[in-house]
C-alpha cells in the first residue's frame, strides 16, 4: 500500500512540475523568445554582479550550446550586447536600452507576479516551501549520485 500512495505522491509532484514549466513556456511563447532566453534575460534581472555565458550556463543549468545559441538571438534581437572582459576569454552580458525596455515589460512583470504569488503565503509557508523543496532536491541529487550503474 505504502509503494502505491508513494507512487501517486510522486505522480502528484512530477504533474506540478511540468505544469510550472508549461506556465513559463506559454509566458516565453507570449514574448515571441525561447524558453532559454527567457530564463537567460530573467536571470540578468535577478542575478547580481556580472553575468558571462558560463555563469549563465550554471545558474540556469543549461549546456553551452543551448545558452550561446539563445544569447546570439538576444544579441541579433538587439536586447542585449556583449562586452569583451579584461581575460579576452570572456564576454559580460549587459542590455540595451531595447533590452532593458523589453525586460520591464516582459520578465519585469513576471517577477512581480510571482513575488505576489509568494506573498500571498505565510512567511512560516514561505519558508516551509522553499526549505522542503530544497531539500527534497538535494536528497534526490545525492540518491542520483550514489546510484551504483549510474
Amino acid at each position: 500500500m505504502a509503494g502505491k500512495n508513494i507512487n501517486k505522491k510522486l505522480l502528484e509532484y512530477n504533474s506540478i512540475i511540468k505544469e510550472n514549466e508549461e506556465i513559463y513556456h506559454k509566458i516565453a511563447r507570449k514574448f515571441g523568445i525561447s524558453d532559454c532566453a527567457f530564463w537567460i534575460l530573467y536571470t540578468m534581472c535577478e542575478e547580481e554582479g556580472t553575468l558571462t555565458q558560463s555563469s549563465i550556463c550554471d545558474a540556469l543549468y543549461q549546456p553551452k550550446q543551448t545558452v550561446n545559441s539563445a544569447l546570439k538571438k538576444l544579441e541579433n534581437d538587439g536586447y542585449i550586447e556583449l562586452e569583451t572582459m579584461d581575460d579576452h576569454r570572456s564576454k559580460q552580458i549587459n542590455f540595451t536600452e531595447k533590452g532593458s525596455k523589453f525586460v520591464d515589460e516582459t520578465v519585469g512583470k513576471v517577477i512581480a507576479n510571482e513575488q505576489k504569488a509568494l506573498l500571498s503565503l505565510t512567511l512560516e509557508e514561505q519558508e516551509m516551501f522553499i526549505g522542503l523543496f530544497h531539500k527534497y532536491t538535494n536528497l534526490l541529487k545525492n540518491n542520483i549520485n550514489s546510484m551504483e550503474d549510474w
